[in-house]
Formats: C-alpha cells, structure tokens, sequence
C-alpha cells in the first residue's frame, strides 16, 4: 500500500474557497481506483491530504486523470507557498 502525504500551505484568504473545493471533489477522490482512505488535516492555513492507495500504479493514474488535472490546477492557484509531497510505502499499521 502507498500512503501519499501532501502539505499545501494556503494563501489565508483563500482557506475558504480550498474548504468548498476540497467538498466539491472529495468523494470523487476517495472513490477513485485504488483510492481506499482519505482524510483533510488542518494546522492553522497549511492543510494535509492523507490518502491511502492499493498501488503506486492507482496513484499514478489519478494523477494522470482528468479528475487531478480539473482539482489541482484550482487547488494550486490558491497556494501561499508551493506544495511538498511524499509517495510512501506502508510497512505497518497498529490499532
């Protein structure tokens, strides 16, 4: 399994409007192929993606979908400062 983390730091403004873009397009992502778990951090105005991926292949093809190249563009105008992510690999989950 893939864990893909991605801190977005956003302009204060524009909190809001990430907020209803983020609703608008949630289920579309969590229910992508290959997409089993996603959850929206919050740390003041940098938020966090966290979402979960059967294979680096289903990743990629979201991020090669129409769906990402509608979402992120949107999502990237309203940055304060540029995204960082990490594609990592599960090796344990303790409950």
């Amino acid at each position: 399994m893939i864990v893909r983390l991605v801190k977005m730091t956003f302009r204060p403004e524009e909190v809001e409007t990430f907020e209803t873009l983020f609703h608008k397009y949630h289920q579309q992502i969590r229910h992508f192929p290959g997409c089993t778990h996603l959850q929206l951090l919050r740390d003041g105005h940098v938020y966090f993606t966290y979402s979960h991926w059967e294979h680096a292949h289903d990743l990629e093809n979201y991020r090669n979908s129409e769906l990402f190249k509608e979402v992120w563009p949107a999502t990237k105008a309203l940055f304060a400062l540029p995204a960082q992510a990490w594609s990592t690999e599960q090796l344990y989950h303790l409950t």
